[in-house]
């Protein structure tokens, strides 16, 4: 496949790209070939080397790849990133706008980034906010309320079940403006709260899980992870929810 085709896509998990590089795909590279990434991390933190003589481009979806199958199925155009680390025919960003039209992006939702900024970004907020900061967050929030005699489908209902609402209200809004339009308890509650909920002593955590991304460090252990490891994970995944949680949003998944 790789030396039969012009555009080799790097969609396969991000911890296998060296590997799978280095045995499976460049001893099959010829000049003029382009390499495409979905992510920017493993180019960016020197886990793969392309040729000089190579183009080197990336489209990072801003969703995860089963919504982005989904949304190309209902023809629904998502943004995404997009980036040229290498152009060595002089068309890289042509081939990447091209690819990217093909996949079903509006070229108006396309943002222009680097993969050094792509990687970053995409490691610290995963990390801290979206797949490991606010499952806790949740998490924490039902627990708190069912110890205190809540019941389970009350906890679920206040603490998670309206979080798109908020969500999409900052997309359209931003914070300020979904402030505005949320009820005058909610507001004041906000303000007496949050500052002392997510203090400093969160932004210090944050800036320590940025400098494990930057410095290499998870990328690295990223990148050693064995199926062992992949294994022991899936146990350890169960410390972001809890059965009651999960029982609830299972009742609930239908009518989201």
């Amino acid at each position: 496949a790789v030396a039969h085709n012009d555009v080799i896509v790097f969609a396969f998990p991000d911890h296998l790209h060296a590997s799978v590089y280095t045995s499976q795909i460049k001893p099959q590279l010829a000049p003029g070939k382009t390499l495409m990434f979905l992510a920017g991390m493993s180019v960016h933190f020197d886990q793969v080397i392309p040729p000089v003589d190579c183009d080197v481009i990336m489209i990072a979806p801003h969703a995860p790849g089963v919504t982005v199958r989904e949304a190309y199925g209902k023809k629904k155009a998502l943004s995404a990133f997009v980036a040229v680390d290498q152009d060595y025919s002089g068309n890289a960003e042509r081939t990447a706008r091209a690819i990217a039209r093909g996949i079903g992006f509006d070229r108006n939702r396309l943002v222009e980034t680097s993969f050094e900024h792509e990687a970053l970004g995409d490691l610290f907020g995963e990390q801290a906010i979206l797949c490991g900061g606010v499952p806790m967050l949740l998490k924490l929030g039902f627990e708190t309320l069912v110890k205190h005699g809540l019941p389970e489908e009350n906890a679920y209902l206040e603490v998670a079940y309206q979080l798109d609402l908020i969500v999409n209200l900052i997309k359209k809004h931003g914070i300020e403006g979904m402030l505005k339009r949320i009820s005058v308890a909610a507001r004041y509650g906000a303000v007496q709260v949050g500052p002392k909920l997510i203090d400093n002593s969160v932004r210090k955590n944050m800036e320590k899980v940025f400098d494990q991304v930057a410095s290499g460090e998870f990328p690295g252990k990223l990148s050693r992870l064995t199926q062992r490891d992949i294994a022991e994970l899936e146990g350890k995944l169960k410390r972001l929810t809890s059965p009651a949680f999960e029982r609830q949003a299972r009742k609930y998944s239908d009518s989201c």
